[in-house]
């Protein structure tokens, strides 16, 4: 993979190509690198990730079939504007979907399976004690991918994926707040403790439970709420 794209430089093209654009332009609107209502010109797009100019292209398109990027007729495309009751209707559709997963995991997880849901829960402990929020993120991530695999729920796991796009700078803004990381690491416990523990009632309100602290918290702060 390119590390530049100076002349001469060789710039990725294909599927990986598109793939490592779509990757990197989703993390970087999640981070906030690239914020609401900023343009995004292929060209430069292309430059800064090494890929080409359709690579590109196409990896907006992805995004904007997840909500991410909207194309703004004659004006190009640039990072979706969500609103806070946008978001938080959003999320009241995951909630629904994560308890079911969580549920579906507490029937089917296998003990390595639950093995992986508690190292990955103690390594989110140890990177709230550090403060370390973007090793919190991707630990959350891989929490809800565990999840997604012990439920063997494939279409319940697709339409999550759909909607997290949606959502994800939000409740990476969420998590930067003062607190929420040691919130979110309580709940987490406690939806793998359910389904660890083969309890699908209990993992099905623990989850719930999770998603409704970041609904109450983005409704508070939105205008429309």
């Amino acid at each position: 993979m390119p590390q530049g794209t100076g002349e001469g430089a060789r710039l990725l093209t294909g599927v990986q190509a598109r793939r490592t654009a779509e990757r990197r332009l989703r993390e970087e609107i999640t981070r906030g690198v690239v914020v609401p209502g900023q343009r995004l010109v292929e060209p430069e797009l292309g430059e800064r990730y090494g890929v080409t100019r359709n690579s590109a292209r196409l990896a907006l398109d992805a995004l904007i079939a997840e909500g991410l990027v909207e194309r703004i007729p004659n004006r190009g495309a640039r990072v979706r504007v969500m609103s806070g009751a946008e978001a938080v209707a959003v999320l009241e559709c995951r909630q629904v979907l994560d308890g079911l997963l969580a549920a579906k995991a507490a029937e089917h997880a296998t003990g390595a399976q639950a093995e992986r849901l508690r190292a990955t829960l103690e390594r989110l402990r140890r990177a709230v004690a550090d403060h370390e929020l973007l090793e919190c993120w991707d630990l959350l991530q891989e929490h809800h991918r565990l999840v997604a695999d012990a439920a063997r729920q494939p279409l319940a796991s697709s339409l999550v994926a759909r909607l997290q796009g949606r959502v994800a700078r939000s409740q990476f803004q969420l998590l930067l707040r003062p607190g929420r990381a040691q919130q979110a690491l309580a709940e987490l416990a406690d939806v793998v403790d359910a389904v660890a523990g083969g309890r699908p009632a209990d993992a099905d309100r623990a989850a719930r439970a999770h998603v409704q602290s970041g609904i109450d918290a983005l409704a508070a702060e939105s205008p429309e709420g």
